[in-house]
C-alpha cells in the first residue's frame, strides 16, 4: 500500500467535497444523462407506490408521474403501516416515501421493509427501492432511512421532471441524493466517533483502498483507470465492502465514511 493512503481520521476536505456534489448532483439533466446511458427500457413500465400523508400532494404526484410513458401509479399510501401492506400486494419497483408520517413514519416503515431475511420470500417477491420525501434540505430521518435501504430522497418541493427522473434513475439501480442536501450533509458539524469501526478495519489493505474512491465519488470505470484493476474486479471488492459493513449501495458507503471521518 502507498505510504500516503493510511487510513486517516479526518474532516471532508474541499476536494472532498467537490468530487462527492460532482457525483451526487442529481439536477433534472445529469440524471435525464445518466438515465439515456443506462438505456432505461420503456416497454416496462415502472411501477410506483406514492406514500404521504397529505391526499392533495399524494394526488398531484399521481397526476405526475401517471402521465409518464413509462410509469403507473399501483396504489397511493397514507402512512408506513398501509405502504408496507401495499407493497406486499402490489410489489412495487419504486416507493415515494413521506419522511414524517403518523402513526408510522416512513423510517420505520423503511426499517421493517428491508429488515426482511425470508430468502426464498426475497426471491419471489424483491424489494422495491425507495426513494425519501423531504420538506428539509437536510433531514436527519431521511438520512436514518438511507442507512435503513432507502435509495436516497430529495425534496418535496422538486420540480416535477426531477421527481421523474429520480424514479427512473433509482430503477435502474442508481442513488439519488439532492445536491443542496448533499451541501448540507457535507457542511454540517461533524459527530466525533471514538475510533474506526470494527468493522471497517476487517477490510482488506485492497478493499480499503477501493472504500477510498468510492467515498470520494469514482464511479468503476475511474476506480479502474485509478487502481489499475478490471470493471469486473472493482464489482466484486464494493460486491465485498458492502457486505462487510452491512450497506446496501454507494450512497451508504458515501455515509458510512463521512459519519465514521474515514478517509484516505
Amino acid at each position: 500500500m502507498h505510504p500516503n493512503m493510511d487510513v486517516l481520521r479526518t474532516s471532508w476536505t474541499p476536494r472532498h467535497r467537490a468530487r462527492l456534489l460532482t457525483l451526487f448532483t442529481t439536477n433534472t439533466s445529469n440524471l435525464r444523462e445518466l438515465n439515456t446511458s443506462l438505456n432505461t427500457s420503456t416497454q416496462h413500465k415502472i411501477s410506483v407506490l406514492l406514500v404521504d400523508d397529505q391526499q392533495l400532494f399524494r394526488s398531484g404526484l399521481a397526476i405526475i408521474v401517471g402521465a409518464q410513458p413509462d410509469m403507473r401509479v399501483v396504489a397511493q399510501a397514507s402512512d408506513g403501516t398501509e405502504a408496507l401492506e401495499l407493497i406486499a400486494t402490489h410489489t412495487p419497483d419504486v416507493v415515494l416515501m413521506d419522511v414524517q408520517m403518523s402513526p408510522m413514519d416512513g423510517v420505520e416503515a423503511v426499517r421493517r421493509l428491508y429488515a426482511q431475511t425470508d430468502a426464498a420470500l426475497l426471491k419471489a417477491r424483491p424489494l422495491p427501492k425507495v426513494i425519501m420525501l423531504t420538506t428539509f434540505d437536510w433531514d436527519q430521518h431521511a438520512a436514518s432511512a438511507v442507512r435503513h435501504g432507502a435509495s436516497g430522497f430529495i425534496l418535496k418541493d422538486s420540480t416535477p421532471e426531477f421527481v421523474c427522473e429520480s424514479i427512473r434513475a433509482v430503477h435502474s439501480g442508481s442513488s439519488v441524493i439532492a445536491p443542496q442536501n448533499l451541501a448540507a450533509l457535507l457542511d454540517s458539524e461533524p459527530v466525533p466517533v471514538p475510533e474506526v469501526p470494527a468493522a471497517f478495519c476487517q477490510l482488506t489493505e485492497r478493499e480499503k483502498e477501493i472504500f477510498a474512491t468510492v467515498s470520494l465519488g469514482l464511479t468503476n470505470q475511474e476506480i479502474s483507470t485509478k487502481l489499475f484493476l478490471s470493471e469486473s474486479t472493482v464489482k466484486t471488492h464494493i460486491g465485498a465492502i458492502l457486505r462487510k459493513l452491512d450497506l446496501r449501495d454507494r450512497v451508504q458507503i458515501v455515509v458510512y465514511s463521512y459519519e465514521n471521518k474515514i478517509s484516505r
